[in-house]
């Protein structure tokens, strides 16, 4: 019973999240709150005040007249360099590396989520970032530049043009998939929540962990109500994990 009651306020807390107007929306808390679910008790606090500690390191590093690159660096350096944050191409799939809290302890993840890291460090320093969901790789863009660069923080921060991204795609495809320019078109807040939860739906499915499926998928729906395959999901996990039990 004491797990289920932490169930309902994990979820109302998710809702009372997501249901704001996209500037009100607290990304960093938000996947906090989608990793409570599998971390029963998880001190989210502790992981919003890690955070902290890392924008004020990189505050300390930085110049009141800090050019946009060599925030960049700057942000590069103590993320990557001293604090060791990698992506995790060795395990990929690895639930952990969607959930914040285990990414900020293990200094792993995957595209999105150390992009969630270095956007929410960028928010704090006055660096504001967007997110970009390009087809299969999640990246970040400063808000406001005349000049066109893109970051990846899953190879440690790398800056990318336009055309570096075109070829990332490419490479990633096979050439397969022609390049778009919405390709390059910043994303919301709740569209970055709703990939985090894609990620895990996939991976649960595909481990046949069909109760953790389920909870990720009501979860998308309170994120994308009108999303028509997510409800048709829920439906057919409901039906296997009642025949199941």
């Amino acid at each position: 019973m004491e797990q289920m009651a932490y169930l309902a306020v994990s979820r109302r807390l998710f809702t009372e999240l997501v249901a704001g107007p996209e500037d009100r929306i607290d990304l960093g808390r938000a996947a906090l709150v989608i990793a409570s679910e599998e971390y029963p008790g998880l001190d989210m606090l502790r992981y919003v005040a890690k955070l902290e500690a890392m924008a004020a390191a990189v505050r300390a590093r930085l110049t009141d007249t800090q050019e946009p690159l060599s925030t960049i660096q700057c942000l590069n350096a103590y993320l990557f360099g001293e604090r060791g944050l990698r992506g995790n191409s060795n395990a990929y799939y690895d639930p952990r590396n969607s959930f914040l809290n285990a990414v900020l302890d293990r200094g792993l993840g995957i595209p999105i989520t150390l992009s969630v890291v270095y956007m929410e460090v960028g928010r704090r320093i006055q660096f504001p970032l967007q997110g970009v969901g390009m087809p299969g790789h999640f990246i970040v863009k400063p808000v406001g530049l005349e000049e066109e660069i893109y970051i990846d923080p899953f190879n440690a921060g790398r800056v990318l043009s336009r055309e570096a991204c075109e070829e990332l795609v490419q490479e990633m495809y096979g050439g397969q998939v022609p390049f778009d320019a919405t390709f390059l078109e910043p994303v919301t807040k709740k569209q970055i929540l709703a990939r985090i939860l894609s990620n895990l739906k996939a991976i649960y499915v595909q481990t046949q962990q069909y109760l953790k499926a389920l909870s990720v998928v009501e979860r998308l729906l309170l994120v994308q109500p009108g999303a028509e395959q997510e409800a048709r999901d829920r439906a057919a996990l409901r039906n296997l994990v009642s025949m199941l039990n």
